[in-house]
């Protein structure tokens, strides 16, 4: 075939020009003797050796003192290349000022017109080979430390795929040694769980910042189990891309939380029906007066028609109608009693609602003046001026507020009759709305104020202060705080306030 007419017909001195200009060392090797023909001028550099001296050396005079480097090991490498057409070594030459030279060598055959020749090819790796075993050093001091850790590293493409994982992810993830992971993370979480976390990996955003996340899944061996884990996308040179996932197991906290909630609600189920006991010696009390009455009126009015026999005069007819108003009227008054108990208990399970705190207090104010009837102690209840609008559960902190006030009425009785007064106000302080209790009782040691609310401190006889631990639970959850303080100029005041909310007209 005719070369084209634009083609560069090259000399043999051309040839040796563009090898001398190379930046890679290059030697060439009679490959039968495997002496040294020539060697380009990056070569010689590098060796510090000049052509003329280069020459005569033989392999121990241009390589590491080393068994691996010893002059037939050399010639071999050179054969093979003869054999094979090249050969590639790791050879560690020594320059003339004796600085070594780790090297990546390639032989290649090459046939010539007047002789076959070995070129070799090298160039200095001592660098990479260092950055290479640092890298294996760290590598290995990782895997070392992450070798007991209890957190998990995964890389998960968007539709859930594993990329990658950690020991200690496989050990999460019930993976026994010598069994592949599953393919898929997002397969192995419960439902409501995995459109959550795809979800999450939509968000292809190099350079965000971690989003956390917490799901349940099913481990390999079959268990569920909680997981927290914070996720962020990564780049990292072409090489590895997708979802970081950081996760750790925290089924014994979620387990714990909920064990928290039951024995809440559990002891909030509870304390409702304890203030119902309590009520419960005042209301029978209560009701034992119009019921007494009702009996009185009809037996009045039975014996009045019994006196009229035939015809009943006009005086007696009225009072029999009389008497039998009478009654109805007391009927109402012990329904409306009834009533307003059974609207108490029946809202074991309430939701939040917005609502005044001064109208919590009057909802349950009917209790706390029969308590302190009872105990004949003066009441002041002030249910505040201006409307000061909350989110509660209107019967728990309905709850705190009968304990409070009953609480107080209680240590009032073991006082002369004139100094017993509880008085209950509302007022804002600051962006909350503030209930105060205070009674002119003994008072509490300053010692004691700060284990009054820990579940186990009561100064009753007969008390475990499972009250005040309660109204404490019931108070935080809805975000407020209680305490209790001296009160002037003697007894103590306990408080608790709620963040105010703006109430919608």
């Amino acid at each position: 075939m005719a070369a084209p007419d634009d083609a560069i017909r090259f000399e043999m001195e051309d040839f040796r020009r563009m090898m001398e200009a190379l930046p890679m060392c290059i030697i060439l090797h009679d490959a039968q003797t495997k002496s040294i023909l020539w060697a380009n001028p990056s070569a010689c550099k590098v060796l510090g050796f000049t052509l003329e001296e280069l020459l005569p050396l033989k392999a121990p005079d241009m390589s590491r003192r080393s068994h691996e480097y010893r002059r037939e090991i050399g010639r071999k490498w050179l054969h093979e290349a003869v054999l094979h057409g090249s050969n590639v070594v790791e050879w560690c030459y020594r320059a003339k000022n004796g600085d070594e030279i780790l090297s990546e060598a390639i032989a290649t055959l090459v046939k010539l017109s007047e002789r076959d020749v070995i070129m070799v090819q090298f160039r200095d790796i001592a660098r990479e080979e260092q950055i290479r075993r640092e890298m294996k050093r760290l590598e290995s001091r990782l895997k070392e430390f992450m070798q007991d850790s209890d957190e998990g590293v995964a890389v998960l493409r968007a539709d859930g795929g594993i990329e990658y994982m950690s020991d200690a992810g496989r050990k999460l993830l019930g993976v026994r040694p010598g069994q592949h992971p599953p393919r898929n993370f997002a397969a192995m979480c419960l439902p409501e769980s995995r459109e959550e976390l795809l979800e999450l990996l939509t968000l292809a955003l190099p350079d965000a910042i971690s989003f956390p996340i917490r799901y349940r899944i099913v481990r390999k061996d079959g268990v569920a189990r909680w997981h927290h884990a914070t996720c962020r996308y990564i780049e990292i040179e072409n090489d590895l891309k997708g979802h970081l996932l950081h996760f750790h197991d925290i089924t014994e906290q979620v387990e714990a939380e909920e064990a928290r909630r039951r024995d809440q609600a559990s002891l909030e189920y509870l304390a409702r029906h304890n203030a119902m006991g309590e009520m419960a010696t005042a209301i029978a009390h209560e009701l034992s007066q119009p019921l007494a009455a009702i009996r009185n009126f009809l037996e009045g009015s039975v014996l009045r028609m019994k006196q009229a026999r035939a015809q009943l005069e006009a005086s007696q007819a009225d009072g029999i109608v009389w008497g039998l108003e009478s009654a109805g009227r007391q009927v109402d008054h012990a329904a409306a009693i009834i009533k307003s108990v059974r609207e108490y208990v029946v809202k074991l399970e309430q939701s939040e609602t917005v609502i005044e705190l001064g109208e919590v207090l009057n909802e349950v104010r009917w209790f706390i003046e029969l308590k302190a009837a009872e105990g004949r102690v003066r009441l002041e209840i002030d249910a505040g001026g201006e409307p000061l609008a909350v989110s509660c559960e209107k019967v728990l902190i309905g709850q705190v507020i009968l304990n409070l006030a009953f609480n107080a009425i209680e240590e009032m009785s073991a006082f002369e009759p004139e100094r017993r007064r509880v008085r209950i106000a509302v007022e804002r302080a600051g962006a909350t709305a503030l209930l105060r209790v205070a009674d002119e009782g003994g008072g509490i040691e300053a010692g004691q104020r700060e284990r009054l609310f820990d579940g186990f401190f009561s100064s009753k006889v007969s008390g475990n202060g499972i009250g005040l631990a309660l109204c404490k639970n019931i108070v935080s959850r809805h975000r407020g705080d209680i305490w209790a303080q001296p009160n002037t100029p003697r007894g103590a005041c306990f408080c608790f306030a709620l963040p105010l909310v703006k109430c919608d007209s």
